[in-house]
């Protein structure tokens, strides 16, 4: 009799633990969203934000278009580096570093000669916010693992 109550509870113990491993770990999953619909929804909300009229709106959503299709060569060169298997060498990384720098810097001041004083100031504003919110995120991550 003993033995058999040592086995109910070991089962039911495992089975309880499974449970709650397989509940813990799924995560809600989000849309993924073409570059396109991203663009989109981020000019709204830069929309909303900051004002805009109707031919920042253009320039602005021109200026996403322009970023998103760089960014995407970028991914599409880190995956293949990836699959590869290639190491970038500390003179790649120092040049891509570089490379994003400048490609932030044109973003800015081209995102400073759309808006006005007011509105580059309220952009400049959500884009500290936004920052310390991923630094918050990847702490949390970076805790969790």
């Amino acid at each position: 009799m003993k033995k058999l109550f040592i086995a109910a509870l070991l089962f039911v113990g495992m089975v309880s633990f499974a449970q709650d491993a397989t509940t813990t770990t799924s995560k809600p999953q989000r849309e993924r969203l073409t570059p396109e619909q991203r663009n989109e929804k981020h000019l709204k909300k830069l929309t909303t934000e900051l004002n805009l009229t109707a031919t920042q709106q253009t320039q602005v959503g021109k200026l996403l278009a322009d970023r998103s299709a760089k960014a995407e060569k970028y991914m599409e060169a880190r995956k293949a580096r990836k699959d590869s298997n290639a190491k970038p060498t500390a003179e790649e990384k120092a040049a891509l570093k570089k490379e994003m720098m400048d490609e932030k810097a044109a973003n800015d001041a081209q995102m400073k000669s759309i808006l006005n004083a007011d509105q580059y100031k309220k952009w400049t504003a959500i884009q500290e916010e936004n920052k310390d919110k991923f630094k918050e995120k990847m702490k949390d991550k970076k805790s969790n693992q």
